[in-house]
């Protein structure tokens, strides 16, 4: 199927963006960084940085616990954020859950599930409990944080974990969803965009066969949402999780999103102060969504900064962010494909995917590609991208991963290709190509 691009009202204005981000100043190895890592991790813009430094000055106090001025303004500020990110994903404030990260947010839904296994929860909690013979569905391609959880949760309930197989390039389709979904599945659980090959998953069609058969979805948004416009509701997914991290804010908070009568009958994975509205010796009672799984102190200064991220994100308009995206990605695809003797992972030209290639250089190690490129300046990912599995269905122990973002230049792609060009060369590698 051939690709369209959007359409929006002018490029991003990548000069200004750049001036925004420090980090992106300095150098490499004695060459201007070209930061080709914003798929593991986003940098973030100086907003960002001065939003969490003057909340931290001026407002910093224990949110919901007290009835003073200060207690008040920096709750105000608390959850704000939270209506800033939850329209940013179109969702309800009651909809959006504070998490560690990503991997935190799967892990809550997981664990909780495992919990109305055992008979936590009351009756409102049936949707959730899980049974030898039930079905837990991901896919061949999923990040390790989207497949261990279930794999656990299944061992734990006797439920069984089936996975839609990739093709040979990595991606799969709907209709290989629908050979593994079925009466028995009760989630199904994949990646908007994957992180190696960067695959755009039928998100809407996946959600109707899953609600077909009664079953529950969860999203994996990590490299969806920095990305393109997302709305969860028109998606229709039940559950979706995402980290700051990569859309230009702080580390250690992440965002679960669930529809509000299913996030308030989950229960809590993990409990203590604030999730409550009675407790006994005996027994404890829950708030609601979202307190009911915000035990403890919460990450204040962090939500504030990933609302100041979204507020950035926001300032640039999405669909252009897409769009810049949308023309890196071609550029990554066309130029990767012209270098004899490299394998791109994922689907060829023509085909929309995440502004990311993953590449194998036969002959040379991911780790000694990652080292040479570093040599020139160009900073990359190498490993198994927390895909293990991907990996080995395609023949692969790791690959090299080059992704971008609004910040990224053509040229940051061309010196990537350009430098990937001499890595066979450089270590004396001829014979086997891709």
């Amino acid at each position: 199927m051939t690709f369209t691009p959007p359409t929006t009202s002018g490029p991003l204005d990548l000069a200004s963006i750049r001036a925004d981000f420090p980090y992106l100043a300095q150098e490499l190895n004695g060459f201007p960084l070209a930061y080709l890592d914003s798929g593991a991790t986003a940098q973030r813009p100086i907003a960002v940085l001065d939003a969490e430094r003057a909340f931290l000055e001026h407002a910093n106090a224990a949110v919901h616990r007290g009835a003073s001025t200060l207690v008040g303004t920096s709750t105000t500020a608390f959850e704000e954020a939270r209506a800033t990110v939850a329209r940013f994903v179109g969702a309800g404030e009651r909809e959006i859950v504070w998490a560690e990260n990503a991997t935190d947010a799967i892990n809550i839904v997981a664990l909780g599930m495992a919990d109305a296994a055992a008979g936590l929860g009351g009756p409102e909690a049936d949707v959730f409990r899980l049974t030898a013979g039930d079905e837990i569905v991901v896919t061949e391609a999923e990040h390790h944080a989207d497949l261990i959880p279930w794999q656990r949760l299944a061992a734990k309930t006797g439920a069984t974990l089936r996975w839609i197989p990739v093709n040979d390039d990595g991606t799969w389709t709907v209709d290989d969803a629908a050979s593994v979904i079925g009466p028995k599945t009760k989630l199904v659980a994949f990646a908007h965009v994957s992180n190696v090959t960067g695959h755009i998953a039928p998100v809407t069609d996946v959600v109707e066969l899953a609600h077909r058969h009664g079953a529950l979805v969860l999203l994996d948004a990590c490299q969806s949402v920095p990305h393109r416009p997302t709305n969860f509701a028109e998606l229709g997914v039940d559950f979706a999780a995402f980290s700051a991290h990569k859309m230009l804010g702080p580390n250690g908070i992440g965002v679960l999103y669930g529809r509000e009568r299913l996030l308030d009958a989950l229960p809590p994975a993990r409990t203590g102060g604030s999730t409550i509205t009675t407790v006994t010796m005996e027994s404890a009672q829950f708030l609601p969504s979202p307190q009911r799984f915000e035990a403890g102190t919460q990450p204040v200064s962090q939500a504030v900064a990933l609302a100041e991220a979204v507020r950035y994100l926001d300032r640039l308009d999405m669909r252009r962010v897409h769009e810049h995206e949308v023309e890196l990605a071609e550029l990554l695809v066309d130029e990767v494909s012209h270098i004899p003797g490299i394998r791109l992972v994922g689907s060829g030209a023509g085909v929309e995917r995440g502004a990311l290639a993953s590449v194998d250089v036969p002959g040379v190690h991911a780790h000694d590609v990652g080292q040479f490129l570093d040599s020139q300046g160009i900073a990359v990912r190498v490993g198994h991208h927390c895909a293990q599995p991907l990996h080995r269905r395609l023949g692969l122990r790791a690959t090299t991963r080059a992704s971008a973002y609004i910040y990224t230049t053509p040229d940051e792609v061309r010196r990537f290709t350009a430098a990937l060009a001499e890595v066979r060369p450089f270590f004396g590698v001829t014979g086997a190509t891709a």
